[in-house]
Order: C-alpha cells, then sequence, then structure tokens
C-alpha cells in the first residue's frame, strides 16, 4: 500500500465522482496486463523491487483487482484478497505522472465498498511506515496491537486494521441466485446469464 501527495483530510474518503476518473474490476487479459503494466512502473521501476518478490504468486489466487482510469488511461491499481473473515488490501499503486489528485481516495473508497459489498466487517492491510497516517486519517485504520512492525523488499511496513460496515445489499448466500452468477462488482446489472433465462425451455435430464 503506497501513496503520495497525500490530499487535505476529511472525516472518511468521500465516494467521489468526477467525469474523467473511473474504478473498475479487472475482467479481461488486457485488464491485467494493464495492472501488471501499473504495478511494473511503480514497484519495480520506482521502488527497485524485484520482480519475484512484486509477482508473488497471488494474482490468480482469489484475488480482485480494480484499475483506476483517466479516461481510458489506466493510471491506478489495487489487488484485494479474500479470507474467511477479513478482506486484505494490497498492491496498490498509482503512476507517478498521476499523483497528487483525488484518484488516491477514488480508487480506496472503491476497494472499501467492494469489500462491504461482499459482506466483509473488517479488512486489513500492511502499509509502509511513511504512508501509515494517511490510512489512519482517511479510513480510521489503526495499527494491530501486539503485533510487531516488519520488513519486506527493503522497506518498513505495519500491520492496519480496518472496520467495515456490510451495506444493507451485500451478497450473502440467500442472495438471488441470478445475482451471484453476475460478474464481480456486477451484481446489481444483468448478467449474461440473465439474459439466458428466457431463452429456451430448460433441458430435461434422466
Amino acid at each position: 500500500m503506497t501513496c503520495a501527495n497525500l490530499p487535505p483530510p476529511v472525516a472518511r474518503a468521500p465516494r467521489i465522482g468526477a467525469n474523467d476518473l473511473q474504478v473498475t474490476v479487472a475482467r479481461t487479459l488486457n485488464d491485467l496486463m494493464q495492472v501488471m503494466a501499473i504495478r511494473t512502473l511503480v514497484y519495480m521501476g520506482e521502488q527497485t523491487c524485484p520482480y519475484d518478490e512484486e509477482f508473488d504468486g497471488n494474482d490468480f489466487a482469489g484475488a480482485t483487482h480494480l484499475i483506476l482510469r483517466k479516461a481510458d488511461e489506466p493510471v491506478g491499481v489495487v489487488r484485494l484478497r479474500w479470507f474467511a473473515d477479513f478482506a486484505k488490501l494490497e498492491r496498490l499503486a498509482i503512476r507517478k505522472e498521476y499523483r497528487g489528485g483525488r484518484g488516491l481516495l477514488l480508487l480506496s473508497r472503491a476497494a472499501f465498498d467492494l469489500a462491504e459489498r461482499k459482506g466483509y466487517r473488517r479488512l486489513m492491510g500492511h502499509a509502509q511506515l511513511r504512508v501509515a497516517p494517511f490510512w489512519q486519517r482517511y479510513f480510521q485504520g489503526r495499527v494491530r496491537q501486539n503485533r510487531n512492525g516488519f520488513c519486506f523488499s527493503d522497506y518498513d511496513y505495519v500491520e492496519l486494521e480496518f472496520d467495515l460496515k456490510p451495506s444493507a445489499d451485500a451478497i450473502t448466500i440467500d442472495s438471488e441466485p441470478m445475482v451471484l452468477l453476475r460478474p464481480e462488482g456486477e451484481w446489481d446489472r444483468p448478467g449474461v446469464l440473465d439474459r439466458s433465462v428466457g431463452r429456451s425451455e430448460p433441458v430435461q435430464h434422466a
């Protein structure tokens, strides 16, 4: 979790609407190539992180990637991994030339919103020590008690924990079947399988 040129403090990062900024879930091979390109620029290029440490084997292991775009240009990414009773925020990166605006808050807010829509009540992340105040200020993160700081890839980190409030329409085991079949993060929009419902009579198998 990295960030730079922090905007002024607010009680909690707002749901920001900007005409030329949007956050979407990475769904295609091209989306994932954009994710990897941004992380290569930020972590390998700026922080000289070795390839094997940046691409750690977790990008396809129960992970969701979000992409921040300015118009059609990918400018930021974040990875969420899903565990039994918490979500984990990882690999947040904003291209250097796009830092200093509202994009960081928009991307972060989208990640929190997605976790809350999925019904999570806790989120945690490993934040570089120098940027922990950002997460404490904007998202009420707290350094986990009785946990030592640690170092990897040449940077000092602390564990931060955040309280989430699942939305009233959070996804649960009792959500409608067609809702559960829709693409990640698009639960309010009919998907391709919704369109198949009225296509023909169901096939009966013996």
